[in-house]
């Protein structure tokens, strides 16, 4: 049903609010540290990258971003920002995915930063098109835009990313609405690029720090700062809550440096516990989204036909736009080239019931894919196998039941197959996850070992996890919780639209690193290059 008039108003008038409430204490925040902290004299600055992490919103990245710039402020570190004046033709969050001609947003987003960061050094880039650039792409194809390179940048590298999360979807048509918006990325990230480094130049930092570094902009302001050996930090959403997740790495793939030594005390333990016994029942949040609005048992029918198979395996997917992916796809090319391997191994096993799990994050409103497993499935014919359930992204079917009824669980890279270890399960995954660098689940090397893997475990009368995956997983757990993801809950809380927060009103010496734990541990690692963990 179309949303009324009202509640339109209404919503626009609290976003109005949001923006003013958080670009007032921002200003306030920054002149009294300002005041109180002045700059260390010839120091070189740190440079925060501001292209991808919002647009009209505070979003949790943008928080991040400008609070950790404070907390540096409070230490006498002079910050610059390096931020966008409509400095591209198209950006990733102001595409249109149903018209790539409409222009982005940009005199609203201008409009915007330039009151969030009213009291802070800023260096605006600007665009303009490249016309030897814009010669060479005319004519082609959608291949060869994503190996394109130009001037010694490897242009179609550093977009595809953000294509494919643009257009939610890993396979691009070869069609010109897909073309128009590549080469248009291409152009504005080969503009940023130039910019970037030109502003390094001038400016020389100690160190970058970037949003993500996956998106086209940062990503090209990362691939240019690391050609010139300049340290770049990047930052996504920790998993706890609003918490933050800082990196040297990429972090996107969330490289997690754990103690060889590091065991779980008595407290450790209870602490873990209790967050798994809500997260089991499907309560918990990221990134100010909540995936499971509730949590439904196996019913009787699908214990009745489960009943008349021999074992259980299901098969838990994963939304394949996400920028994770491209770690993820080291065994196989892409998520759906697993899942053909896996359609082979369920046809030759008919006395196995699969059951595949679709990410219910693939309907997230706002966010829902076009390349989904629902497709997948319908085009194969695979829901018509008798050995085949299918569970969709809006059937809440409590995975945690399903591995407790399961002989073994496949998965591709998603964060369920850490819990199945956890439960002490057996996973075979299909791709490279944060948790595979540790023991913790099985990981063939290559499609053809992934198949005799998943055959030999089909085969065996029964089979089991060794013991130091699930010590691994929970060691890995913890410290993902709490220890990498930096709480911001002291400065931030959400707002009525899922993912964007409304600066709290707090004393500037909150953000100091006497005060403040999580600014201690960035600012420490910004500053001394020590690992960006909460002390426990």
């Amino acid at each position: 049903m179309p949303e009324s008039l009202f509640l339109r108003i209404k919503r626009r008038a609290r976003r109005e609010v949001d923006q003013w409430i958080n670009a007032w204490r921002l200003a306030r925040l920054a002149e009294q540290i300002a005041r109180y902290c002045p700059q260390k004299a010839d120091a070189r600055p740190v440079v925060f990258f501001k292209a991808s992490s919002g647009i009209v919103q505070m979003s949790l990245n943008n928080a991040f971003h400008s609070l950790a710039a404070l907390a540096l402020e409070t230490r006498g570190v002079r910050t610059a920002h390096f931020v966008c004046n409509a400095g591209m033709s198209r950006c990733v969050l102001g595409t249109d995915r149903n018209d790539p001609g409409r222009l982005p947003p940009c005199v609203a987003c201008v409009r915007h930063t330039q009151k969030m960061y009213a009291n802070l050094e800023k260096h605006w880039f600007n665009y303009t098109e490249q016309p030897d650039l814009a010669v060479k792409l005319r004519g082609l194809r959608i291949d060869e835009l994503a190996s394109f390179g130009f001037d010694e940048l490897p242009l179609g590298a550093l977009v595809l990313p953000s294509l494919r999360w643009v257009l939610r979807r890993h396979h691009l048509p070869d069609d010109e609405p897909t073309r128009l918006l590549m080469r248009e990325y291409i152009l504005s990230a080969y503009k940023v690029a130039k910019e970037f480094e030109a502003f390094l130049e001038q400016v020389k930092p100690q160190v970058v720090i970037v949003f993500n570094g996956m998106f086209f902009p940062e990503a090209a302001a990362r691939f240019i700062a690391l050609r010139r050996g300049i340290r770049v930090i990047t930052h996504e959403v920790g998993l706890m809550g609003t918490s933050a997740f800082f990196t040297d790495g990429e972090a996107t793939a969330y490289p997690i440096d754990i103690p060889p030594d590091f065991e779980l005390n008595t407290a450790q333990n209870a602490r873990l516990d209790a967050y798994l016994e809500n997260r089991f029942q499907g309560q918990f949040t990221m990134a100010g989204i909540r995936f499971w609005p509730e949590m439904s048992s196996l019913d009787e029918a699908f214990l009745e036909r489960a009943s008349k198979f021999r074992q259980i395996v299901p098969v838990f997917t994963n939304v394949v736009f996400d920028t994770s992916q491209g770690h993820a796809n080291t065994i196989f090319p892409h998520m759906f080239a697993w899942l053909d391997l896996i359609l082979e191994i369920i046809q030759n096993h008919p006395e196995t019931l699969f059951v595949i799990r679709a990410h219910p994050d693939e309907t997230r409103p706002g966010k829902e894919s076009r390349e989904t497993v629902e497709t997948w499935v319908t085009l194969h014919g695979a829901d018509r196998l008798p050995n085949v359930i299918f569970i969709s992204p809006t059937q809440y079917l409590s995975s945690y039941e399903l591995i407790n009824h399961s002989k073994f669980a496949m998965v591709y890279n998603s964060s369920i197959g850490l819990e199945a270890a956890l439960m002490g399960a057996v996973v075979l995954c299909g791709g490279r996850a944060r948790y595979t660098r540790y023991p913790t689940v099985f990981l063939p090397s290559s499609s053809e070992e992934y198949r005799q893997q998943a055959e030999a475990f089909l085969e065996a009368p029964e089979v089991k996890a060794p013991e130091a995956f699930r010590k691994n997983a929970r060691r890995f757990l913890y410290y993902q919780l709490f220890r990498t993801s930096l709480p911001f809950e002291a400065y931030l809380r959400n707002t009525s639209m899922a993912g964007f927060v409304r600066i709290k009103s707090f004393d500037w010496r909150e953000l100091s690193v006497e005060r403040s734990p999580t600014m201690r541990a960035i600012v420490e690692g910004v500053l001394e290059s020590k690992p960006f963990l909460l002390e426990d």
